[in-house]
């Protein structure tokens, strides 16, 4: 039964969330305040319930679509292992359940956490992924939200820029994240009648624009001393990440698929480090203000 709910919910992209959470959270983290463990329990718990009944109501939405692809005909309700019914109630009862936790640490990151839901299960999934090519740029909001969700709980702030700038290193990260995917599993996208990039406009229209992406992330990630506190990590982090990046980069632009998997990694593993990195300088200050608790 475990098994059958982790992969409902897709455990490991939820385990991902979780982590640019904290990132947000420890950024947000206002210094002077104390550190509370059942403030962080319940934003934790929240973005566990609300992401994974996200992911799970978006398996209720798409099953006959997920039938039609080799990679996803596996899932639990396109497989038939959980009827459509029961995997629309306990996605619902996970986004209840996260609205609760969410609620309790403060309004904005459970309206923020419905968004996120508005935004992936309501316009992505019904129109953007269906009738736009470039689905991936407007799709990319939800999967930033958890991060500025995690700065404001602390900070109660989403006008600062530090908030934003996280932000958009998610944002930029997920366009070579996901069209590095939809270059391995474009015969699937084909399948499913899905409009991405390399099914519509080919292979190498999608290198070019996850070659001007990954540039454009790895620059953004560069700035982060202009924007956040980071120093000793950023240079022993950030700018050694940044300098495989771009080797890995060429690398896919000389052998192209061949060279899919390592970069695929890279992209993956860079944008932890470039969201942590800076919350390294931060973890002093924090466990200061925990010694106070």
């Amino acid at each position: 039964m475990f098994k059958l709910i982790s992969d409902l919910t897709k455990f490991g992209i939820v385990i991902f969330v979780l982590l640019t959470g904290v990132a947000g959270y420890i950024q947000g983290f206002i210094v002077e305040n104390h550190f509370s463990i059942s403030h962080f329990i319940y934003f934790i718990l929240g973005l566990y319930f609300i992401s994974s009944g996200s992911l799970a109501l978006n398996q209720v939405q798409e099953w006959p679509l997920d039938k039609k692809m080799q990679r996803t005909s596996n899932r639990p309700i396109a497989s038939g292992k959980i009827t459509p019914w029961s995997g629309g109630i306990l996605a619902f009862s996970f986004l209840i359940t996260g609205s609760f936790f969410l609620y309790k640490v403060s309004f904005i990151c459970f309206t923020l956490g419905w968004l996120t839901v508005f935004f992936y299960n309501g316009l992505y999934t019904y129109w953007w992924k269906r009738k736009w090519i470039f689905a991936a740029l407007p799709g990319a909001v939800p999967g930033a939200l958890p991060v500025l969700m995690g700065y404001y709980a602390h900070s109660g702030d989403l006008g600062s820029i530090s908030a934003w700038y996280l932000f958009l290193i998610l944002f930029i990260w997920q366009m070579p994240h996901f069209w590095l995917l939809a270059i391995k599993y474009k015969d699937d996208y084909s399948s499913g009648n899905i409009p991405t990039l390399p099914v519509a406009l080919g292979l190498s229209q999608t290198q070019l624009q996850i070659t001007l992406y990954t540039l454009l992330y790895i620059a953004i990630a560069l700035l982060t001393p202009w924007f956040l506190e980071s120093r000793w990590a950023y240079l022993f982090l950030t700018v050694p990440t940044s300098v495989i990046g771009i080797y890995f980069l060429w690398r896919f632009q000389k052998e192209g698929s061949k060279n899919w998997f390592s970069f695929f990694m890279w992209v993956n593993l860079s944008v932890l480090v470039y969201l942590f990195s800076p919350a390294i300088d931060r973890w002093k200050l924090i466990m200061s203000a925990f010694e106070k608790f």
